[in-house]
């Protein structure tokens, strides 16, 4: 099993779908079953062994640490990055890029709660020695990655390239990259990881091949709205 030795979880988004809730509270702080959400995230990175988490923050960026004082969950070190401008996900990550350990960084989108088995992922990204391998879904929307099944590669996200005859798959927030990943990315640059992954896909090199692996046990939701975050607040991953 690859090390783990690092975990990146994106908290710093706005949270705007989830207004008013978020006004004064980042998404990934909002309470589900008696405790902020990124608990969650968090269990699921000591459970894989990981040895230092780093969330990135922006809105209400002081609510973290006062939520998190002691900077450690489980007896693994939290770390927060601070980003006075507003990233996107390329760009928050190359901001981390000092802090990162090891060489394969585990990424997890602070506004997901998620159940399903993270061994086929972590397993097939080691095997393969690939640069990126996302955890996809087919049971759940918006279905916009185009993978192709038998080479288990992504082919196309959002259509952007017009490959046709693909499988459509959900990207679920949760994906593996090397460190040498970060040095497609610019320092301060605001940039969508996706518009990285487009960039790579169209080179068509071996090189830049992003892998999928299908991860349909389980479940999975992006709370993204007040009815999902109402439903799972009430219920948790069992709905």
């Amino acid at each position: 099993m690859v090390k783990l030795q690092t975990a990146f979880i994106l908290g710093a988004g706005l949270g705007t779908r989830l207004r008013p809730l978020t006004l004064e509270c980042p998404k990934p702080l909002l309470p589900v079953q008696g405790r902020p959400m990124i608990c969650d995230v968090f269990d699921r990175c000591v459970d894989l062994g990981v040895e230092r988490i780093i969330v990135n923050t922006h809105h209400c960026a002081s609510k973290y640490e006062e939520a998190f004082p002691q900077k450690e969950w489980r007896g693994v070190p939290l770390f927060f990055k601070y980003e006075p401008i507003l990233l996107e996900t390329a760009g928050g990550l190359k901001n981390i890029e000092e802090l990162i350990l090891g060489e394969t960084v585990f990424i997890y989108n602070g506004d997901v709660l998620s159940n399903f088995n993270l061994n086929p992922l972590i397993e097939k990204h080691q095997s393969t020695g690939v640069e990126v391998t996302l955890a996809l879904r087919t049971r759940e929307e918006p279905k916009q990655v185009g993978w192709d099944r038998k080479s288990e590669r992504v082919r196309d996200i959002r259509s952007r390239l017009g490959i046709e005859g693909l499988e459509k798959t959900l990207f679920t927030g949760v994906y593996l990259v090397e460190k040498r990943f970060l040095n497609r990315l610019t320092s301060g640059k605001i940039e969508s990881v996706i518009e990285v992954f487009l960039r790579m896909l169209q080179n068509h090199s071996e090189r830049d091949q992003i892998q999928g692996v299908l991860v349909d046990d389980g479940s999975w939701m992006d709370l993204g709205t007040i009815a999902d975050y109402e439903r799972v607040k009430i219920a948790g991953l069992s709905v």
